[in-house]
């Protein structure tokens, strides 16, 4: 292939590429819009829309005389072009919904900074830290399917309005872990 043409292809392939990874994070002072949920819906799925979020992490570590230095970032982010919505009804019922799957993302990401603030570098830094992310993630895809099926997808309100209260709650008591 020539490479003008490579270059030519990449030029116009970037944005596509961008546009697929676009993430937004979270921000308790801009809960998502519908709007923001890009991706065509999937009709033969029961339910009326679909949040697409997740945690992102990286580090790295220093070592000096003091001993061993983590720095990490932690993201709660979601994804415009993998969520989508259908036609609905309750509107700003649903999109609640839809924020708490968010909400709950962003609390473990806070679960994950208050367990890396706590964790001390051991021999094998690399397996701990992939071991203490698992273990977050898991507990955030579990709580997701939980929140889900105790709500049936936001058709039972009252466990709707507990669930809506018990994150609230869970988001205040690790309000320092937030990015």
């Amino acid at each position: 292939m020539k490479p003008w043409l490579f270059l030519l292809i990449f030029v116009f392939a970037m944005p596509v590429l961008a546009q697929e990874n676009e993430k937004v994070s979270w921000n308790a002072e801009k809960p998502l819009n519908w709007s923001d949920f890009k991706a065509s819906p999937k009709r033969h799925l029961p339910y009326r829309a679909n949040t697409n979020s997740g945690l992102s992490f990286s580090w790295n570590s220093t070592e000096s005389n003091s001993g061993i230095e983590l720095n990490y970032e932690i993201g709660s982010n979601f994804y415009p072009n993998r969520s989508w919505v259908k036609e609905i009804e309750e509107v700003d019922y649903l999109l609640a919904h839809e924020q708490l799957h968010f909400d709950i993302t962003e609390l473990h990401a806070r679960k994950l900074r208050k367990a890396l603030e706590a964790y001390e570098p051991g021999g094998n830094m690399k397996k701990e830290l992939e071991a203490i992310y698992s273990e977050i993630e898991k507990q955030r895809r579990q709580m997701q399917a939980q929140f889900d099926r105790e709500t049936n997808h936001s058709i039972n309100k009252e466990a709707e309005f507990k669930w809506r209260a018990f994150v609230k709650q869970e988001l205040d008591k690790l309000s320092k872990y937030s990015s």
